[in-house]
């Protein structure tokens, strides 16, 4: 049987969102959150549990702690690049501050909020880390007074999105233990318990393989995770598949061109045709997938009024 994914919401909710594993979900907290907001043991607020999706297959499945500080966290897991992600993202902040005050209660009472977001895709493709943090800050001086937001989003794609990769590539861009969970996340095939590298040699790391190993689904979960399974796959596979198809129909392309009218000005002018080629057809598989204007004019480089016409 195929190995699961942690990368599938219902898996990782199974793997992190349990009382038994609350060490490996305090241990993700701590790779991501900053110094201050470093906790020592968390209450699960909504701990999984299989009835809350039975009969709702589209149900949310974050994870909802609290420090022992009051701090509040939600991570989430987002199989696939949704419109207005980013409002969905900060509609989901708010909610977990506001739903901390009870009747009668003061403002007070409010402690901080830390959203949590592993995406599956790019979202900001203004940022080359894959790990960013946003705060709401004073527009000249760049100084926090509103300090209870933050937000925190991790593209497993900008760490890894290339299937070929060795192990031996996982462990020479691992350098910290937010890197050490993304590896797991993102390439526990290429992991094993007894037998890890000195860089990734650590308890939590072992202790979520076995995890990994041993995690059994009902009939229901099972049908439930391959839905999303199948989700992550298509979300993965179409802008590869369109790249693919557009470089090798762009080379081929190039050749023709340079074969007719000479080498210099049939390379330059093949090469050209190649990449715009190439660019309109990455430009269509991410219209198909309704992803946002900017990101395909970062992708690809066409301007807006062209990718409008591919509409």
């Amino acid at each position: 049987m195929e190995k699961i994914s942690p990368r599938v919401d219902l898996a990782f909710k199974k793997i992190f969102g349990v009382e038994e594993n609350k060490d490996l979900l305090i241990s993700l907290i701590n790779s991501i959150v900053g110094q201050d907001d470093q906790v020592e043991d968390i209450t699960l607020l909504n701990p999984y549990n299989p009835k809350n999706f039975r009969q709702d297959k589209l149900s949310i499945l974050d994870i909802k702690a609290k420090g022992i500080d009051g701090k509040r966290f939600n991570i989430e897991i987002q199989i696939s690049d949704e419109a207005d992600y980013d409002k969905r993202a900060l509609y989901y902040w708010a909610k977990l501050y506001t739903e901390q005050l009870k009747v009668a209660e003061d403002y007070s009472k409010l402690s901080k909020a830390i959203g949590i977001h592993i995406l599956n895709f790019t979202s900001i493709v203004e940022a080359k880390n894959y790990h960013n943090v946003f705060h709401i800050t004073e527009k000249d001086n760049g100084f926090a007074y509103f300090k209870d937001l933050e937000l925190h989003t991790i593209e497993l794609n900008k760490f890894t999105s290339d299937s070929n990769e060795e192990l031996q590539d996982i462990v020479a861009k691992t350098k910290n233990a937010l890197d050490i969970w993304v590896a797991f996340l993102t390439r526990h095939d290429l992991l094993t318990a007894d037998r890890l590298p000195k860089e990734l040699d650590n308890d939590t790391l072992k202790k979520a393989l076995h995890v990994l190993d041993v995690l059994n689904f009902s009939e229901e979960e099972r049908e439930l995770y391959e839905d999303h399974l199948k989700w992550l796959r298509i979300e993965a596979n179409t802008l590869k598949k369109a790249t693919e198809k557009a470089k090798e129909e762009g080379i081929v392309q190039g050749i023709s061109i340079g074969k007719q009218e000479g080498i210099s000005i049939g390379e330059a002018r093949g090469i050209e045709k190649g990449e715009t080629k190439k660019a309109i057809e990455i430009a269509k598989a991410m219209l198909i997938k309704n992803k946002p204007m900017e990101e395909i004019v970062e992708f690809t480089s066409l301007t807006v009024e062209e990718i409008e016409k591919l509409k």
